[in-house]
């Protein structure tokens, strides 16, 4: 430290300490006469990104790494999610990582491509990978999950018997993340059906906080403002209060009730007379039948919009993002008539700290009361059809 200070006090301060470290020496063959020209402006450039490292260095330390481990990571969704991560797109440009991709073992194959690929991009924030098909070795303190393995409902099989398969599946995730995660550990659940795995995954680990377990909604939370912004011509930012009830299924409700444009309701945007035969004949519908239409439109389901969600949500809940609403599938408490313990999509507000509430006191219509009924009675459906798992 007095070596740092001498040079602080001799060349005047941080950037004096810069020059002492690396650039000085060019001050020794300065000529006025390249000022102002493209050579100049070059090295003035270099100089002040080292300046501006080497002021980071002394302010700002580097973060710890933290581990974010990732089921299905060689599936569709999991190939599009990974370089999204390991670029920062979910915990920021400023946090290391450690990845632990877990797959199945006959997709281990597949995993060993993924993780060469990733290494091949060379991203600064990523500090080591492991590629495992032992879950408890994946999850070993982890601090983020993201859930997106599950499986595929196959022809002719019954949505029942998808649930206790896929629940069987969770309920093994849920306690081997209570035994080895740590109790920090927030997770997002992506793999369907999201609520209800999530109920499971949560229940099957009670030492960790329920409200430390979310199911994915901002999909058709982030496919409903693409559509309300598309149809009046403006971008997706510019509508807020949004929000999308229910389950993430085709009974979902995505509600404009209390939207805004420009400060303006949505409603009176966009003509109060037009808008309710728009909104249930056209709006919902398209929403609720957006993943059917990508999988009639490409073939297969929707994987980059997917992962791009899951980033997403996963990112605003631990960073805020500036006080708009967001759709969370998370427990319920008995909000708006949705029963205590589902887990369900709900308008929410997040504070930048991890930490997310409810928004309060909105008024509800007869109409979304209904239309949250359905979603609301599909979700019942579905916690009946596992109800084994969860005692």
């Amino acid at each position: 430290m007095k070596g740092i200070s001498r040079v602080f006090s001799r060349r005047g301060g941080v950037r004096g300490a810069v020059v002492a470290a690396g650039v000085g020496k060019h001050a020794r063959y300065y000529r006025s006469d390249l000022v102002g020209t493209n050579l100049h402006s070059r090295f003035q450039l270099q100089f002040d990104r080292f300046y501006e490292s080497r002021v980071k260095e002394y302010t700002q330390p580097t973060k710890t790494p933290v581990t974010v481990a990732v089921t299905g990571a060689a599936g569709n969704i999991g190939y599009a999610l990974m370089f999204r991560l390991a670029s920062g797109a979910m915990l920021g440009p400023d946090q290391p990582i450690y990845i632990n991709a877990i797959e199945l073992p006959f997709a281990m194959e597949a995993l060993k491509g993924v993780i060469m690929e990733l290494r091949d991009c060379a991203f600064p924030l990523v500090k080591g990978i492991l590629a495992t098909d032992d879950a408890e070795q994946g999850f070993e303190n982890a601090d983020y999950a993201l859930l997106v393995g599950s499986k595929p409902r196959s022809k002719g099989q019954e949505r029942s018997d998808l649930l206790k398969e896929n629940g069987g599946i969770f309920e093994t995730i849920g306690r081997i993340l209570n035994k080895v995660a740590k109790k920090t550990c927030k997770t997002t659940v992506v793999g369907n059906p999201a609520n209800t795995n999530c109920l499971i995954t949560a229940h099957n680990a009670p030492d960790i906080p329920s409200e430390n377990f979310s199911s994915m909604m901002r999909l058709d939370h982030d496919r409903g403002l693409a559509q309300a912004a598309l149809k009046l011509g403006h971008d997706p930012q510019d509508i807020t209060e949004f929000a999308v009830w229910g389950n993430h299924s085709a009974t979902m409700f995505p509600d404009l009730t209390y939207a805004r444009l420009f400060g303006e309701t949505y409603r009176h945007t966009f003509g109060n007379k037009e808008f309710d035969a728009w909104n249930e004949k056209e709006f919902i519908p398209t929403v609720q039948q957006r993943g059917a239409a990508i999988i009639e439109a490409r073939g297969s389901s929707s994987a980059a919009s997917a992962a791009n969600a899951a980033i997403a949500q996963t990112r605003d809940w631990v960073h805020g993002n500036d006080g708009r609403w967001l759709t969370m599938g998370i427990k319920s408490g008995g909000e708006y008539g949705i029963p205590e313990g589902l887990w369900s999509g709900f308008p929410v507000e997040v504070d930048g700290e991890g930490n997310y509430a409810i928004v309060k006191d909105l008024p509800i219509s007869s109409f979304q009361e209904e239309q949250i009924g359905k979603s609301v009675k599909e979700l019942l459906s579905e916690r009946d059809a596992v109800a084994e798992l969860l005692h």
